[in-house]
C-alpha cells in the first residue's frame, strides 16, 4: 500500500524571501470529494493532471493514490466536479538530503505559505532549514481540503 509521510512547517518570511528555488510550479486543485476519512483530489501542476485519493492522518502517514491523467481531464474536472479551487505556486528546495515543497498560497489563502517535506519512513531523520518554523502538521486548518471550506483569509 502507498504511504504519504509528511511533515508541515510554517515559514520565517524575512529568511524564505531570501531563498532561491530550485524549481517553481503553478498549481490548481480542487475536491471532488473531502472528509475527516478521505479525500478525492484534482490536481493540475504545470502542464500535468493528477488525481489523488487520501486516506485519514494518523502520526503524518496516511494512504495515497496518486495518478497522471491528461491536462484537458483534469481541468474539465475541476471546472465539473470542483466548486472552489486552491491556487498556488509550488516551490521545490534542496536542503541536505530532502526537496523541501514549498507552497505560496494565492486568491482567498493569499498570505499563508507552507513548506513540506515527505518521507520514506517515520522515523527518518532530517534537517531543518533556516526559515523552517512551526510544525504544523496536526493542525488540520492548514491541509488544502480544509483550506478551500475555510480560507486562510477568513481566519
Amino acid at each position: 500500500m502507498p504511504f504519504e509521510i509528511e511533515h508541515k512547517y510554517l515559514i520565517k518570511y524575512d529568511l524564505w524571501s531570501k531563498v532561491i528555488p530550485d524549481e517553481s510550479k503553478p498549481v490548481k486543485q480542487g475536491y471532488v470529494s473531502a472528509t475527516p476519512v478521505s479525500s478525492v483530489r484534482v490536481r493540475t501542476m504545470g502542464d500535468k493532471g493528477y488525481v489523488t485519493i487520501k486516506g485519514k492522518s494518523s502520526n503524518a502517514s496516511r494512504l495515497e493514490y496518486e495518478y497522471e491523467i491528461p491536462l484537458s481531464e483534469a481541468e474539465e474536472m475541476l471546472a465539473t466536479f470542483c466548486s472552489q479551487d486552491i491556487i498556488k505556486t509550488r516551490h521545490y528546495v534542496r536542503h541536505g538530503d530532502h526537496i523541501w515543497e514549498v507552497d505560496e498560497f494565492h486568491g482567498l489563502n493569499s498570505g499563508l505559505i507552507v513548506a513540506e517535506i515527505e518521507l520514506s519512513s517515520v522515523d527518518e531523520k532530517y534537517e531543518l532549514p533556516p526559515w523552517v518554523d512551526v510544525n504544523v502538521t496536526a493542525d488540520k486548518r492548514y491541509t488544502n481540503a480544509n483550506l478551500v471550506l475555510k480560507p486562510f483569509s477568513t481566519w
